[in-house]
């Protein structure tokens, strides 16, 4: 501005722009960085959470299991003895898995 534009009507351009959209992609990048840096607590367990980069450029989160540290989905808590794990190291099945074949041994 110059001392000329003295009451003239100031352009949109000349402002600071603060734009909602951008305001809330840096902030979800900042929460998330910082749920990164933190464990988890949550229904009584504790939990960390890890990243990975995508082919795209983008990034996926996981969190890591308590007990082998492999990057997980889903953690389970064991029925039975409450262990909190992946289901690799509870050695859970899923119900498709347990019956299959059952069927197809039938039909031969």
């Amino acid at each position: 501005m110059s001392p000329n534009d003295f009451g003239k009507n100031i352009l949109a351009e000349q402002c600071q722009r603060i734009n909602i959209n951008e305001f809330l992609r840096e902030s979800k990048t900042k929460l998330k960085k910082s749920l990164l840096a933190s464990n988890i607590e949550t229904q009584g367990l504790s939990l960390t959470l890890t990243d990975s980069k995508t082919g795209f450029g983008g990034v996926r989160y996981w969190f890591s299991c308590p007990s082998c540290n492999r990057r997980v989905g889903v953690v389970y808590r064991h029925l039975l003895t409450g262990q909190l794990g992946c289901r690799l190291c509870l050695g859970l099945d899923y119900r498709k898995h347990r019956y299959k074949g059952m069927i197809e041994e039938k039909i031969r």
